[in-house]
């Protein structure tokens, strides 16, 4: 049955409908409401290191359907022509996550994800879209070097520590996959720079810098909060690239 609504969920997001209700509508706003119950209080916990614990499964994440959604105040989407043109030209039925590929970064599909830290690597293990996994890590190297370099849906991820702000450096990405289902693309060149604070107990938040000059004009920051859920767990997702249902999918001419 879980396996059947994740199917009808995929195609949903596909067709750009609301697959959660209560997604985040704008940059800050609060996660989803999840499985579980409210999120819990206190003050934010810490490992034996000081660090803060960013340990645990969490509802919430930008929009899946537009991403400009999340934008922080005062930023804003600047496409290049031939990136306007791309998207445009861009169909439901041909979003990489509705065909059962990664979703990439920042995106995230509408389900719970964990994150799994330790000293040497962080973890963020997602429920969907196809049970995948981003490895950061933290033991302080530098990216690989680009010409040994394998363009990835995750990119190549290094971490540090700004106080007690995770700040996660990426690179290395390939251009296949989309930003939301309205399609905004990028391209190879895209570097995320992302910022994970854990305000207290029960609350992430989350703020991204996208930097991409093949695609946009200029950098632009989204953000959103996500929410603790401690006594949830990841349930068993499947999703096979392929897809058959996806070739029905229809919609009207813009």
């Amino acid at each position: 049955m879980r396996t059947r609504f994740a199917c009808l969920m995929i195609v949903a997001s596909a067709l750009g409908v609301s697959v959660w209700a209560q997604e985040p509508a704008a940059a800050g706003a609060s996660a989803p409401a999840g499985r579980g119950p409210a999120a819990p209080a206190g003050p934010t916990p810490r490992l034996a290191d000081g660090k803060p614990d960013l340990n645990g499964l969490l509802n919430g994440g930008p929009s899946s359907q537009d991403i400009s959604l999340n934008l922080m105040a005062g930023e804003q989407i600047v496409l290049t022509p031939a990136a306007d043109k791309l998207m445009k030209g861009r169909r439901p039925k041909d979003d990489p996550e509705a065909n059962c590929l990664p979703a990439g970064v920042p995106r995230m599909a509408p389900y719970p994800w964990r994150i799994v830290q330790q000293a040497t690597h962080v973890f963020i293990l997602f429920e969907a879209n196809i049970h995948s996994y981003r490895q950061i890590f933290m033991d302080g190297r530098p990216h690989t070097p680009e010409a040994n370099r394998w363009p990835s849906w995750y990119g190549d991820s290094v971490g540090t520590w700004d106080g007690d702000t995770l700040v996660v450096d990426t690179v290395g990405f390939n251009d296949r996959f989309w930003f939301d289902a309205k399609g905004h693309p990028h391209t190879d060149q895209l570097h995320t720079i992302e910022r994970y604070t854990r305000k207290d107990r029960g609350t992430l938040v989350v703020e991204t810098t996208i930097i991409d000059p093949g695609a946009y004009n200029k950098p632009f920051k989204i953000g959103y909060t996500a929410r603790y859920a401690p006594k949830d767990d990841l349930m068993e997702y499947i999703c096979a690239e392929n897809n058959q249902d996806v070739t029905h999918i229809t919609t009207s001419t813009p």
